[in-house]
């Protein structure tokens, strides 16, 4: 029984170390690449997004707008969203391979009204383990195809001619 309590305590702090070790990078072609903890996105300001799952029950989600994120990255937007920078686009690579692609003019509140965040919680509760520790949630899209799991990387490319 011992050895029991003491695989699971041990298990316990793997987790939380392996989370507390996480950062989110940011790269590509940005002025200012960045690695963000948990602890700096906890800082940032929180925003919510409702989603329904597959089942169609609806959940809502607590994290940071990626407006937020490219902002703080130095990632065109507002006025500067023109021209050239259009052609831009955010990847989001996940731990398991899976990426999915947006444009940065429909995540620029000046252009859309779409709201898309980096989420840390569901529920108010922290993201289940195989979840997490952090999910792109796209609310109002009708498949939740974009809104991926255990998100890694956010990738600022562009169309080159």
């Amino acid at each position: 029984m011992k050895k029991l309590f003491f695989a699971v305590i041990i298990s316990f702090y793997g987790i939380v170390s392996a989370q507390t070790g996480f950062k989110l990078k940011i790269s590509g072609e940005v002025i200012q690449p960045l690695e963000l903890s948990l602890s700096d996105l906890s800082k940032m300001p929180q925003k919510e997004a409702i989603l329904k799952d597959k089942e169609g029950k609806t959940h809502a989600y607590t994290g940071v707008s990626i407006q937020d994120i490219l902002a703080w990255a130095k990632v065109p937007s507002g006025k500067d969203l023109h021209g050239e920078n259009l052609s831009k686009y955010l990847l989001v690579k996940c731990a398991d391979g899976y990426q999915v692609l947006f444009s940065l003019a429909e995540l620029d509140s000046s252009i859309a009204d779409k709201k898309v965040i980096i989420a840390d919680m569901m529920d108010g509760k922290p993201l289940l383990k195989e979840k997490g520790p952090l999910r792109i949630i796209a609310e109002g899209e009708k498949k939740p195809a974009r809104s991926s799991y255990q998100v890694t990387e956010l990738l600022i490319g562009s169309i080159k001619k």
